[in-house]
């Protein structure tokens, strides 16, 4: 087919990338994103791929999921990325970025590239005899929304997603405070951890359990991804759940003593001149006045500046096994693709992801070519398999995860590391094979 342009709607994470995957390939792009002329209820500034939730991309290891994905992703070409490993700052073994370096440099590209026009403002159709790609995101205008539910004939589906606090660095009382990474992993100073002992931490999950928190509209039920829990609904399973879960000590003893405390609270850097500290897990739904109240008790935190207060937004997602081929075209409408966490995927490396496919698939098209079904034996290629999969019923979000990947060829695996290592190793190979 002749195609003089492609249409993509979003200028988050996955629209970004397609757009710089596509004009990088000689294709014209025309990106619409409605900030700043239309704001959110999460994102701060007008940047294109602003990052809302944390700064990390999560593991770098070799063999950890996302690290697998981010290798397969390399691999393809991805144009984000890159950006990222630019404006890393240290957080272990992890991949996080300064986020106002990162969004910055992204918006610089996109304006910059000749094959690149930028529409600001909001759409609220969606061409249907076009290529487009849609990737609005979690925050997806109503108007938009509604011309979506139109397209597929179905209702959206939705959870909600929770923002955690960054407090400023020079307003925290480091004498309470110690560095360290769990297990010694990374540099000693890419985290701070708040100890605590059995009393304050009892005090934290009664304090969590009673806090004043934001309700749904009437007409909302509330649904969260697993992976992004407010921290008071974790509370809410169990006294002892955060000291095995965001808050577990293991690995985090402390340096003076040497000894491990009940719990352990991570800050994390946002910045490469660790200014700031993100509450890591402690995204949360409790009121402003609640989470000042609650937080400011925490060792360390009692004259805290919070540069930023945890909040929580609706977080719209398409019921993709019913609408979406492995490509990302919607079934009954090929010349439309979907990216980003509408697809059912959670995560900021799953959103690159999904704008990376999206884009191969149109310039395939653009080409006169049938878009190439990523193996099983991928990361990726598994986990758009996952969220295409007609069988699925009761649809969640999903991210990188082993369990995703097809079992390995053989016998059983026990060892968690040699077995890891190896979907790392399959993983490579099937990429390498794919590509040629």
């Amino acid at each position: 087919m002749s195609v003089k342009q492609i249409t993509i709607l979003g200028g988050g994470l996955a629209g970004s990338e397609a757009a710089l995957q596509l004009a990088s390939n000689g294709l014209r792009v025309q990106l619409h994103e409605m900030r700043p002329v239309v704001k959110t209820p999460a994102h701060q500034t007008s940047k294109m791929a602003e990052l809302v939730c944390s700064n990390s991309f999560g593991s770098d290891t070799a063999h950890s999921a996302s690290g697998i994905l981010k290798r397969e992703l390399l691999s393809l070409g991805c144009q984000l990325l890159p950006i990222a490993y630019a404006q890393r700052v240290p957080a272990g073994a992890s991949l996080a970025v300064d986020r106002e370096l990162f969004s910055a440099q992204i918006t610089a590209a996109l304006q910059s590239h000749p094959m690149i026009e930028i529409v600001r403002g909001e759409a609220t159709i969606i061409p249907r005899d076009q290529l487009t790609i849609v990737a609005t995101g979690p925050l997806t205008s109503q108007a938009l929304s509604q011309d979506i539910r139109k397209l597929v004939g179905l209702e959206s589906l939705y959870f909600y997603d929770a923002i955690s606090p960054i407090v400023s660095a020079d307003s925290l009382e480091m004498e309470e405070l110690y560095f360290g990474n769990r297990y010694d992993k990374g540099d000693e100073k890419d985290f701070l951890n708040i100890p605590l002992n059995e009393e304050q931490y009892e005090t934290l999950v009664d304090d969590l359990l009673s806090g004043d928190v934001m309700l749904p509209h009437d007409f909302e039920e509330e649904k969260y991804f697993e992976g992004c829990m407010p921290i008071e609904a974790l509370a809410a399973r169990g006294r002892r759940t955060l000291a095995f879960g965001p808050m577990k000590p293991v690995g985090l003893n402390h340096p003076k003593t040497g000894k491990r405390a009940h719990a352990v609270i991570q800050l994390r850097a946002e910045n490469t001149y660790r200014t700031a500290y993100n509450l890591v897990g402690f995204q949360t739904k409790l009121k402003y006045p609640e989470q000042l109240r609650i937080f400011k008790k925490l060792p360390g935190l009692h004259e805290a500046e919070f540069l930023r207060l945890g909040s929580m937004h609706r977080n719209t997602y398409l019921n993709s096994p019913r609408v979406l081929a492995p490509s990302l075209q919607l079934n009954h409408h090929p010349l439309i693709c979907i990216a980003g966490q509408l697809t059912g995927t959670e995560g900021y490396l799953e959103s690159i992801a999904t704008g990376l496919v999206a884009a191969r698939t149109c310039q395939a098209i653009a080409e006169g070519r049938s878009p190439k079904t990523l193996p099983l034996t991928s990361m990726l290629g598994a986990i758009l398999s996952t969220i295409t999969d007609s069988t699925r019923l009761n649809f969640q979000p999903i991210n990188a995860n082993f369990g995703v990947l097809p079992p390995l060829d053989g016998n059983r695996v026990r060892d968690k590391t040699l077995r890891n290592t190896m979907h790392a190793e399959r993983s490579e190979k099937t990429l390498v094979d794919y590509l040629a």
